[in-house]
């Protein structure tokens, strides 16, 4: 019997967004999942950092697996390409289907759909519904404001420190999905995203 592979939940923009360094880092992030034969679980699309991500993880040998709601399949051009795509009826059921099959988050730079899951998917982790790894992809400082206003919430006594800590961000995707990895492999506590 093959074990399952390691399974990267990636969240990131429908846009490729004004620097190519976003489009770049996206697609080192593909090819890492690939080479290390890891699955991606993302949002589905075929368009943005959403495509670039998922490209380049098919090319590199990696699994991949789209959940799009039915209403977005065509505004984000959902990929014909993948080993599944699963199309729900609600944001809701996409981003808890994610979270279920997946060992550890990463964001790269997007917009507000990629902080919403960000933040969802941080402060399931704060309720205790899972634990696993939750990483930011600094790419070019990119999350430097969000991660300044993060730590003025610790400071005007909103947000602990130790929520704070659950999130690791890093500027190298090869560094930063190792330590992801190292993290998911010692955590615990059982999983249920049922509850949410």
């Amino acid at each position: 019997m093959t074990a399952r592979p390691f399974s990267l939940c990636v969240y990131c923009g429908a846009r490729d967004g004004a620097l190519p360094d976003y489009a770049d880092a996206a697609r080192r992030v593909g090819e890492a999942v690939g080479r290390r034969g890891w699955q991606l679980v993302y949002g589905g699309g075929n368009v943005g950092l959403m495509g670039q991500v998922a490209d380049a993880t098919l090319k590199s040998g990696g699994r991949v697996v789209g959940v799009i709601p039915r209403t977005l399949m065509e505004r984000e051009v959902g990929h014909r390409g993948l080993h599944e795509m699963h199309v729900v009826e609600t944001m809701h059921e996409r981003k808890q289907m994610m979270a279920q099959r997946a060992d550890a988050f990463l964001a790269l730079p997007g917009g507000l759909g990629t902080m919403e899951e960000l933040f969802e998917v941080w402060t399931w982790r704060y309720l205790g519904y899972h634990d696993q790894p939750i990483g930011l992809l600094n790419v070019r400082g990119y999350w430097e404001p969000l991660r300044s206003f993060i730590a003025s919430t610790v400071a005007q006594g909103f947000v602990s420190p130790a929520q704070l800590e659950l999130v690791v961000s890093g500027e190298d995707p090869e560094a930063l999905l190792d330590q992801l990895q190292q993290q998911a492999l010692r955590a615990t506590a059982p999983d249920d995203f049922s509850r949410i």
